[in-house]
């Protein structure tokens, strides 16, 4: 079923086309003449007479410099290039249901609509940025001066004394040394070492993504 579509006339993501029923999904495309780094869109219901229901959801992508390309990441996740046009699934929705675009951070940081909306994004850029740095920071002095195994068990009590290790980066970080804990066995000192150093190149690299994208150009 097609359902009606509100449209920030300003905003530089525009929804095309929106599906309602139990398979609903809605065409977005970036307008604008840069990449789109996040968004976000409020679903709105009528779930009762008199009643409106609106559901807002954030998509950030600016990561996805760092990931494109890795088995497993989401296009969901992903950038949105200029005049890239994408279809995102969405929860069942009723065929009386509208979905409006609230909010669009371009990729230089200029944000665009909704207050409510943008604020938590940089705040999640912050704390990931934060989150990264520290987790860059200890693999940087633990390869400097530990190899194999050894570098495997001081990563893995490091990480988990960080103060931010309740955040994905940490998370993620620690999983992956355990994952490399694991397998040690089977590895030379040397194997490890290259694994360690090219996950660590990839925390430096979001590391440095995340600097760049947690600031707000027009703040």
């Amino acid at each position: 079923m097609q359902a009606i579509v509100w449209m920030a006339a300003a905003l530089p993501v525009v929804v095309g086309q929106l599906s309602t029923g139990p398979q609903a999904h809605m065409t977005v495309t970036n307008t604008a003449s840069q990449p789109v780094s996040a968004w976000a869109f409020a679903v709105v219901t009528h779930p009762k007479a008199g009643r409106t229901h609106r559901e807002v959801e954030t998509i950030d992508g600016y990561l996805s410099e760092a990931t494109h390309g890795i088995q497993g990441t989401a296009e969901r996740l992903e950038r949105l290039m200029p005049q890239q046009s994408r279809v995102i699934q969405l929860d069942p929705l009723p065929q009386d249901a509208t979905v409006e675009i609230v909010a669009v951070v371009l990729d230089d940081g200029t944000a665009i609509g909704e207050e409510s909306a943008i604020a938590p994004i940089f705040e999640r850029r912050a704390r990931e940025r934060d989150a990264l740095t520290a987790v860059a920071a200890v693999f940087s002095d633990v390869l400097s001066s530990q190899h194999g195994t050894a570098a495997l068990d001081s990563l893995k009590q490091r990480l988990v004394a960080l103060p931010a290790r309740d955040e994905v980066p940490c998370r993620a970080a620690i999983d992956a040394v355990d994952t490399y804990r694991q397998r040690g066995g089977a590895r030379t000192p040397d194997q490890i070492d290259e694994s360690l150093r090219t996950y660590a190149a990839f925390v430096g690299r979001e590391a440095e993504l995340a600097k760049q994208h947690a600031q707000r150009k027009n703040r």
